[in-house]
């Protein structure tokens, strides 16, 4: 597969037609509209362009219609690419991130986006700082989309190595499945 070039949100071809009903508006707040996601971590070169790709991946699988993005809530990766051990680990499972670039996450996402998912509670903290009066997305934490896991970080694998990564695709792959199951529950 070819890297083609990220320009902004991903929004996934549409396999089967789906409209929110709102039956649970709770966790699609007042949308009746096709649902947005955005993954958080710090730089934007590690967790969330993973969790990005399996989401993406997850969500093609299964014919869900879904805007998908990341960002980091730091700004020093702006522009870069995603680290060329987790670009090694998505393509190691079929996914072709090279052409991602790093974004700080921006007040505007907070109504951009219908999810936006950080994936350590540091960055949660930091995006509940940021988060404007006006916001309309769900604000949670990933590895809440799994039961037995809420509370948890997803694995920074940063300082490690391959198996680190591979940790964390574990990670956001279970995760991505948990979340494409519970929006198709609600579309």
């Amino acid at each position: 597969m070819g890297a083609e070039p990220r320009l902004g949100p991903i929004s996934i071809p549409i396999t089967k037609s789906r409209l929110m009903t709102g039956l649970d508006r709770r966790f699609m707040p007042g949308l009746m509209h096709q649902p947005s996601v955005l993954f958080v971590c710090l730089g934007n070169i590690c967790r969330s362009p993973l969790a990005e790709a399996a989401f993406r991946k997850e969500a093609q699988r299964m014919g869900l219609a879904v805007t998908v993005d990341s960002a980091g809530t730091g700004n020093w990766h702006v522009g870069s690419a995603p680290d060329l051990r987790a670009c090694a680990q998505a393509l190691r499972c079929g996914v072709d991130i090279a052409a991602y670039r790093a974004r700080q996450v921006s007040r505007a996402d907070f109504t951009r986006f219908t999810h936006i998912f950080a994936l350590d509670a540091n960055n949660l903290a930091d995006l509940r700082t940021l988060r404007p009066a006006d916001a309309t997305a769900h604000l949670g934490l990933l590895l809440d989309e799994v039961p037995g896991h809420e509370g948890q970080s997803v694995a920074d694998p940063y300082y490690g190595g391959r198996e680190d990564f591979a940790q964390t695709w574990d990670e956001v792959t279970r995760a991505a499945k948990a979340l494409v199951a519970r929006l198709q529950a609600v579309a």
